[in-house]
């Protein structure tokens, strides 16, 4: 799959529709940010789906991100310095971009 058969984005590099979304689709939006998706990334972005599909939001906040993962797979990976280095930058905004959720409302 190449960028142009990408479903739409917008400017941000979010999808449109979140139901568009493929393990394919993930891929090619974590190259853009010179991101190659390992297991680990897989583990938080599967995580962020599941409390996509049970809260209907993505996480609001990077601090909510963090705890929420921390809740859900323990100290070692519910942290800011293991989220940086797999999603740099704003880890939630990041991730929820990979994972084809809609920007965290909180995140800058």
């Amino acid at each position: 799959m190449s960028n142009s058969n990408l479903p739409e984005r917008n400017n941000e590099g979010f999808l449109e529709d979140a139901t568009s979304w493929t393990s394919d689709v993930a891929a090619i939006i974590a190259a853009e940010d010179d991101i190659a998706l390992s297991d680990n990334h897989w583990e938080i972005i599967e995580f962020l789906r599941e409390f996509y599909k049970a809260h209907e939001m993505s996480p609001p906040s990077n601090r909510l991100f963090v705890k929420a993962v921390k809740d859900a797979l323990g100290e070692e990976k519910g942290n800011s310095i293991y989220l940086m280095q797999l999603f740099p930058g704003t880890p939630a905004k990041t991730a929820c971009k990979i994972a084809g959720l809609p920007r965290p409302t909180n995140c800058l």
